[in-house]
């Protein structure tokens, strides 16, 4: 995924879908070139490794537009997941995984979520509601990803700084 500039002047869905995907190419920078020590490598104190930050990230485009806006089943990896032995499997099981498999898993996770973006308005709403009843638009669960994709994109800059000095956009 290649960084592009985001528009000046675009209607919403343009605007949202740029910066959007300005985020995702930015996190999928950062473990450019990385082989799988690299992205298992921590920065204490935190165990947060740039390997696990793409498998989450995967999981997050997979939960929040397959499993919530359109209410579909999860599918592997999610699926087999015993996720009340650990709740951050995503994170943690990412160390065991090849460098070009957990990278592919984020790309194949956001084409699937982009065939959604581009299919669904904005103002339509999920069909699993929030914890509260209510049901998400689009347009929420859009600027949540950018939200998403912000923080993580700062974690990755000091992943891969302690990884291998590298620094910039």
């Amino acid at each position: 995924m290649q960084r592009r500039d985001k528009p000046k002047q675009a209607d919403e869905v343009t605007s949202a879908r740029a910066f959007l995907d300005f985020q995702r190419a930015t996190v999928l920078a950062k473990a450019d070139g990385l082989d799988a020590a690299a992205l298992a490598q921590p920065l204490a104190p935190s165990s947060m490794t740039l390997g696990g930050l793409l498998k989450h990230l995967a999981y997050v485009e997979h939960w929040w537009t397959r499993e919530v806006f359109l209410g579909l089943e999860p599918q592997e990896p999610w699926a087999s997941v015993d996720w009340t032995a650990d709740e951050d499997w995503d994170w943690h099981s990412a160390v065991d995984d090849a460098p070009e498999s957990v990278r592919h898993l984020l790309e194949v996770s956001i084409a699937a979520s982009d065939e959604v973006l581009e299919t669904a308005s904005f103002d339509d709403l999920s069909v699993r509601l929030s914890r509260t009843g209510e049901q998400f638009s689009l347009r929420w669960i859009v600027l949540h990803l950018v939200e998403e994709y912000a923080r993580h994109a700062g974690h990755a800059d000091l992943l891969r700084e302690a990884v291998d000095g590298s620094t910039g956009e």
